[in-house]
């Protein structure tokens, strides 16, 4: 099965680093965003990806084209222009980077990735978020509704801490961790779809997924959604790619299921 992963947009909100690279080369732990999804997929077994390219893409085929060596140990012979390598380091992955053009909506790119594609039930998640999804479990969980459609769902973490206070009086009793939002469920990507899902992008690249294609799906009754109650962050602002950081570096990287 396919994953498809949307690493075209333009993150305009994470402005400081991504003048130079697309979002999904934004690193955590020194290595870019785009590469911890990866990993996630690869663990399940999923390792055959078609990234979806925009801005900077070629920032991202330069980064593939070029993964090979640069987690190699490799020997240089200059004077005979030998390059042998000694340990091979890199991951089992399959990689179709799809350019599908500057200014493209994300259903838009998606619909360009319909030929690669093909009749076959494939994933879809976009190339800004961690999570410590069970692909396994969201996998089998698609196959059982036999619809056209799974979102990953996720109740997100509130901005701020809480107080709270003892009884009806003034007096604070304690601080409160940042709660899960006001019950509500967000869409987190980590899509399953069947080919179908194509039928419903319909105004080619102007088309944005999340409006259109996910709301008439809805009305149709072609999609369903997969709660997930544990860790996902996206990484929206410089600030969640500061936390991000500090959590693969403090060893509290709860995306790291690999």
């Amino acid at each position: 099965m396919k994953t498809l992963i949307l690493a075209g947009g333009f993150g305009t909100r994470l402005s400081e680093e991504t003048s130079l690279k697309p979002k999904p080369m934004v690193t955590i732990g020194g290595k870019p965003i785009l590469w911890h999804i990866m990993k996630l997929y690869c663990n399940y077994g999923y390792d055959d990806f078609v990234i979806l390219l925009g801005y900077k893409g070629h920032v991202i085929k330069e980064y593939f084209i070029n993964y090979f060596y640069h987690q190699s140990d490799i020997k240089i012979d200059i004077a005979k222009n030998e390059v042998q390598i000694l340990n091979n380091k890199s991951e089992p992955w399959k990689i179709t980077l799809l350019d599908t053009g500057l200014h493209t909506m994300t259903g838009g790119r998606v619909l360009r990735a319909k030929d690669v594609v093909g009749d076959e039930t494939f994933m879809l998640t976009y190339g800004d978020g961690v999570g410590n999804v069970d692909i396994e479990s969201l996998v089998k969980f698609h196959r059982s509704h036999g619809k056209a459609l799974t979102m990953t769902t996720v109740q997100p973490e509130g901005r701020f801490g809480g107080v709270a206070f003892d009884g009806d009086s003034e007096r604070v009793e304690a601080f409160l961790e940042k709660p899960k939002g006001d019950g509500g469920w967000i869409n987190a990507g980590f899509f399953v779809a069947e080919p179908k899902v194509f039928d419903y992008i319909l105004e080619g690249d102007k088309t944005i997924f999340e409006r259109a294609p996910l709301e008439n799906l809805a009305k149709d009754g072609e999609l369903f959604a997969f709660k997930h109650h544990g860790f996902w962050k996206p990484m929206d602002t410089l600030r969640d790619n500061v936390k991000l950081n500090e959590m693969w570096n403090e060893n509290r990287a709860l995306w790291k299921t690999w």
